[in-house]
Parts: C-alpha cells; structure tokens; sequence
C-alpha cells in the first residue's frame, strides 16, 4: 500500500493553486528558447525591415555579474599593491643592511689586528721613534726638515725698531695663519 496525497475527483485536492510564473508548474514557460514538451519552440517572425539576427550574435556586454567581479579584482589587485611595495622596499632595505653589516665586520677585523700589533713591544717602540721622534738612551735625535721656500721678510717690524714696536709686531704676526709647507 502506497502512501500519498489523497486525490478528488478534481485532482488537486489538499495542494495550493499555482501562482503565474511559479517553477514546477505543467504550463510552459514564458521565456524565449526554452523547451516546452521536448521541442524547440517556435522563432517569432521577424519585424519587417529588420535583419534577422542570426544565434551566435548574443549580446556582448557587461553583465552585473562581470562587472561585479571586475571590481572585486580591482579590489584585490590594489590591496595587494601596498604589502607588495612594502616587501620590496624592505627586502631593498635587508640588502643595504647586509652591506653595512660586511663593512662593519670588515672593520672589527681591522681593528682587531691593530690590536694585536699594538701589543707588540717592538711594533710601539718604532711607532713612538717615528710619530714623536722619541729615542734612546745614548742615541742623538735629528730632525731633518724639508727643503722649502724661504720665509717671506715682508714683517711690518724692523730688526732697528725700539723693543716695543717689535713685541706688537710679533702679536701681529701671531694672528696670521702659518705657511703650509709644500708635501
């Protein structure tokens, strides 16, 4: 025994009456291309004076759907710009980092075997001889000084002048900046 809905003499007992344009419905549908029974429904006669459009001349333009998804790809391609500069300047900035970083241990390693000469007695010993003309006992010390041009003789004092015309000539002549011998 089959259990269902019950059926009057009508047919349609217990369901609702349907409404137009409703799916499911036993009459065939409004829309232009659909199928109605198994068979392809009939074109419409074509408008005197206009060209028959044949099938594969559908309308090309931008739906709703496509337009929405444009815009979420615009959207996803200018919230993926941003990060992307970010990542680029950042790695531009571990790159100069990296360099600093060889040249800093470039220096330690210098310096360390500064170190290591400067602990050497022998190394100071001819340091201080050269840079502070320092000597030994029992040793003479010369300085040889190169030879230059001689020293102008445009003084304003004169060697006959009274001791007090020479004494602010020499403060005069301490204000003025020295030669710098030629290397």
């Amino acid at each position: 025994m089959t259990v269902g809905p019950r059926r009057t003499s009508g047919g349609t007992a217990g369901r609702r009456p349907a409404r137009p344009g409703a799916r499911g419905t036993a009459r065939p549908s409004a829309r232009p291309g659909t199928r109605v029974g198994g068979r392809a429904p009939a074109r419409p006669a074509a408008v005197a004076g206009a060209p028959a459009r044949p099938d594969s001349a559908r309308r090309t333009g931008l739906t709703g759907r496509a337009a929405v998804l444009v815009l979420v790809i615009g959207a996803l391609v200018v919230s993926a710009a941003l990060p992307l500069r970010e990542f680029l300047a950042q790695r531009g900035e571990i790159g100069e980092m990296r360099a600093q970083q060889a040249a800093t241990r470039e220096r330690v390693a210098e310096l360390r075997a500064e170190k290591a000469r400067l602990a050497d007695p022998a190394y100071v010993a001819a340091e201080a001889r050269r840079r502070l003309h320092y000597v030994l006992p029992g040793e003479t010390a010369y300085v040889v000084l190169q030879a230059g041009p001689a020293p102008a003789s445009d003084s304003p004092v004169r060697a006959d002048a009274p001791w007090y015309s020479q004494l602010w000539g020499s403060v005069q002549a301490a204000d003025e900046p020295a030669p710098v011998p030629a290397p």
